[in-house]
């Protein structure tokens, strides 16, 4: 269950995000290559085989206001699962999510927008469905297309776009709106070096804001960096939580690795 209140102190330490004892569950084909062969052969059979997948596991948290949570964990660990159910995009499976504030979200950088439409036309649709008014947007307008450096090409359709386009854009919409919740998911690797210091900027602004900020990313230095609070996730169970240096350190032993710059930045 998932539910939101917006009736809030935003007080530092009060509580953002309460996760009591959440499980998401889902099931999944087993052909990772669906053939017409494969296909014949379980159309023969009657039914597909499928495998269940325990994304999340009795997973229990709370997030304060005030606090920098970074999320670390291996590939099919779920981290994005967890992100995109504290958001509501995917429905628990038992236990319950609750929301005391308004939540933006940066889970796939573009996603969402119309590419035969405008930048321009992104930015007010973009800016209506994260809750602000027609004038809110107005007034935010150039400092979004601004930051984004995108003023040359914002009237220009959005298939015109490189992908490093999309994402400066998408970003800017997304911290424009100053939510009281900001879920990052691997956001800040995307653009080039300059927009991905610009971004980590950004995200330190916000951080000096009394907000709940979690941050998702392979990229150990910066989470060490901007977070002040880490929990590493393994297979859908919280492994540890800490002081960054503390679980970072805690998980790269787990992953037999030693600690170097293109370490932190790709595990």
């Amino acid at each position: 269950m998932l539910s939101a209140s917006n009736a809030h102190p935003q007080k530092k330490g009060d509580t953002a995000v309460s996760i009591h004892d959440l499980s998401v569950i889902y099931r999944t084909t087993l052909d990772k290559r669906p053939t017409l062969r494969n296909r014949l052969l379980h159309a023969s059979r009657g039914k597909k085989q499928t495998r269940v997948v325990h994304a999340v596991s009795n997973l229990s948290l709370d997030i304060p206001y005030g606090s920098v949570l970074g999320v670390v964990g291996a590939n099919g660990a779920g981290k994005s699962t967890l992100m995109r159910t504290i958001s509501g995009i995917l429905p628990p499976t038992s236990g319950r999510v609750e929301l005391f504030g308004n939540v933006g979200t940066l889970l796939a950088l573009g996603v969402g927008f119309n590419q035969e439409m405008t930048g321009r036309d992104n930015v007010i649709l973009g800016g209506l469905a994260a809750g602000l008014s027609k004038s809110e947007i107005e007034s935010k307008f150039d400092e979004i297309v601004e930051f984004a450096e995108l003023s040359e090409v914002i009237d220009a359709p959005m298939r015109t776009y490189s992908s490093g386009m999309f994402s400066r854009l998408a970003f800017a919409v997304a911290v424009s709106v100053e939510p009281d919740i900001l879920i990052i998911d691997e956001a800040l690797s995307t653009g080039d070096a300059k927009f991905k210091t610009k971004s980590l900027d950004r995200v330190k602004e916000l951080r000096s804001h009394n907000r709940a900020l979690i941050l998702v990313s392979h990229a150990l230095a910066t989470i060490e960096e901007v977070c002040n609070e880490v929990i590493w996730i393994h297979k859908g169970k919280l492994i540890s939580r800490g002081k960054p240096k503390s679980v970072i350190a805690d998980y790269k032993k787990f992953l037999e690795v030693g600690s170097s710059p293109m370490i932190d930045e790709d595990v």
